[in-house]
This record gives C-alpha cells, structure tokens and sequence, in this order.
C-alpha cells in the first residue's frame, strides 16, 4: 500500500513505495543509472539530495515527483522493484531452522542541534574548511559563537562558506597546508590565542595496493595527510602551551582502524595521523593540551574514490559491501566539535570511531 510520500520522506521510503519506487527508479533509468547509486544516501529525506547533488537535483523536481506520488503517477514500463522472497522461501527458511526476518525499523533522520554559546570567546583552525567534513566542523564552530580561521587550498570555496555566514567571525585562509609560508599566514591570523585545531584537509589514494603504487601518489597521500597535519600541530603547540591549554583534533579514517578501507598509501597515512595523534596526547597532555582523533566511515563528501587498479577495486568493493550508510558530514563535524570543546574536558588521545557502527561489525 503506497504512503503519502512527501519530501521529508526518506529515499529508502521512496523506493520501497509501490508508487515512488517506479517513479525514482524512472528517473534514474533515464540517466542510466540504477538504484544502488542511492544506497549511500538512503536514510536522507529526498529532499536532502538539493544539496549533496550541486544543482543536478532541485526543489522543482522534488515537488514535481511528490505531486506524481500523490496523484498516483505510476509510470509505464518503469524498472520493477526487486521482487520479495514468496512464502515457499520463507517455508524453506524455517525449514532449515531460522527464523523469519523481521521487519526493519527506520530510524528517524539525524537533526543537527547547534549550542548557543559554546564556542564564544575562542579562536579554532579548521583546515579543509571548504567542503565535506571541514565546512560543516567550521559552521558549526562559527554558529556556536566562535572565531574561525577557515583554511582551504581554493579560495572560492572559502568565499562561498564566508558569505553564508555573514555575522559570523569567518577569517577565511587559501593555502597549501604543506606549505611553510601558508602555516605562518595560518599562524598569523589565528593570533596569541589559539584555542583548538582541526586537522580535517585531506585527499584519498586511487586504492592501489603496494604493488601497484606510484612514488606519485604514495609522495602526495603523505605529504598532505601526514605531513601538513605535523606541520600544522608543530605550529599551534607554542600558543596552546603558553596559555596552558588547548584541543586538537585530527581526521582519521576507518582506514587507519584496518586494512580493507582504502588502498596503501591513504591506509597507511591515516595510521600515522593515530600515531601522531597519541604521541601528542602524551606529550603535552600534562600542559594542557588535549590531542584526540576521529576516525570516518563512509561519509558524503567531496572526495570520490577513485580505483586505478583491478585488484584493488575488487578487493575494496568486497570489503565495503557491509559498509553502515554514509553520514552526512554535519554528522562528523558534531563528533569532532565535542572533542575540541570543553565538553571533552577528560578525553585525550582518543581515537574515535564515528562510523555509525562500521568498527563494530
């Protein structure tokens, strides 16, 4: 029986409905694309796919398929939804001695909530400022009252994020955080008083493993995900121990938790942000200062995978059949914004998984 679908209402609803199943898989049909582009996404409401999709998706169309749903709009010829097991299956199931499976619960769609006030009177450098995880962990900061030094290598991006927040205290900063001279323009504006870091600018590998890895790629996954995060805590450690205190948080990965998340160079460069992580939680945890890390799953940013070798396509692919669905990346920036807080008073050298429960599988 088809529901009254609406744009709040999830992908996974859409494309289980007898009517907005067909109507979403026509649509994707004609892009040549099946529904399994979705899965990722399938806990979002539909309207959510606005903005994750840059334009290619607008509010137009999502009033235009809501008025098919309710008027009953099922296209002809429409690719059919998989067909469900009949009850021969369910009688052999029992048979063999399992039970039934029941049905699933959808949950309901995380709501960010922002804390007035949290972050006033601080001064936070968040790199990779200007997309993904890094423009929301910025937004957030900004919203809750904080001074942000947003840092990102394209300065459109950065001017973008700015004008969205136009009473917010923005200090938007275009650099390559590999590059001496950018630290100290990053240093420089931050001030005397820098009171936490994000580590979160990064870039994946194209999943080779080891055989087929290029000094190319190995040189550039470390120089930005290992080097310029060093650099860039090397640089705030002065500030943070003069005034006795500070945050820094680093962006992980699954990766950095196991083998089957990316390929050599992006796994083992997240390994060593945990390894640069906990050296600095017990170094300078005594002063003060709190080092933690987050550790993605699969999230809805900007950065794509990209398979440059058959084996490791094949490999990854296999591994990430059971991957959680993706978060959005406000839901990494609530993570990683309570580690820089005051709210994370006690935690220090912490890796936390934020994966919706992919380390646990």
């Amino acid at each position: 029986m088809s529901t009254q679908l609406t744009g709040d209402s999830s992908i996974k609803t859409w494309l289980a409905d007898p009517v907005g199943g067909p109507i979403i898989r026509e649509l994707l049909a004609q892009s040549g694309q099946d529904p399994d582009v979705l899965k990722p996404v399938s806990r979002l409401a539909l309207k959510r796919l606005i903005k994750l999709s840059k334009g290619q998706f607008s509010q137009e169309m999502v009033d235009q398929l809501v008025a098919r749903a309710a008027a009953g709009d099922v296209p002809a010829g429409a690719p059919a939804a998989p067909a469900a097991a009949d009850a021969g299956d369910a009688d052999d199931d029992a048979d063999a001695g399992t039970e039934a499976s029941a049905p699933v619960v959808e949950a309901e769609p995380w709501e960010e909530v922002v804390t007035p006030g949290r972050f006033a009177g601080k001064t936070v450098i968040v790199t990779g400022a200007g997309s993904g995880i890094g423009r929301a962990t910025a937004s957030r900061i900004a919203r809750e009252g904080g001074r942000v030094i947003a840092v990102d290598i394209f300065q459109d991006r950065l001017d973008e994020f700015a004008a969205e927040l136009p009473d917010a205290q923005v200090v938007p900063i275009a650099g390559d955080i590999t590059s001496d001279e950018a630290i100290a323009a990053i240093i420089a504006a931050a001030g005397e008083q820098i009171d936490g870091l994000a580590n979160i600018a990064g870039i994946m590998d194209d999943m080779t493993p080891v055989g087929d890895l290029t000094d190319a790629v190995w040189e550039r996954v470390m120089a930005i995900n290992v080097t310029g995060t060093m650099k860039l805590m090397r640089a705030v450690i002065p500030a943070m121990l003069a005034r006795g205190t500070g945050s820094i948080v680093n962006t992980a990965s699954e990766a950095a938790l196991r083998g089957s998340a990316a390929g050599a160079a992006y796994t083992a460069s997240k390994h060593a942000v945990v390894g640069l992580t906990k050296s600095n939680a017990f170094m300078y945890g005594p002063s003060g200062i709190r080092t933690n890390a987050v550790a993605p799953g699969a999230t809805i940013t900007n950065i794509e995978a990209k398979f440059a070798s058959p084996l490791g396509a094949q490999r990854v692919r296999q591994a990430m059949a059971i991957l959680p669905d993706a978060a959005e990346a406000e839901a990494l920036a609530a993570s990683i914004t309570f580690l820089l807080s005051d709210d994370g008073v006690n935690i220090n050298g912490v890796v936390l998984a934020s994966d919706g429960g992919w380390s646990a599988a």
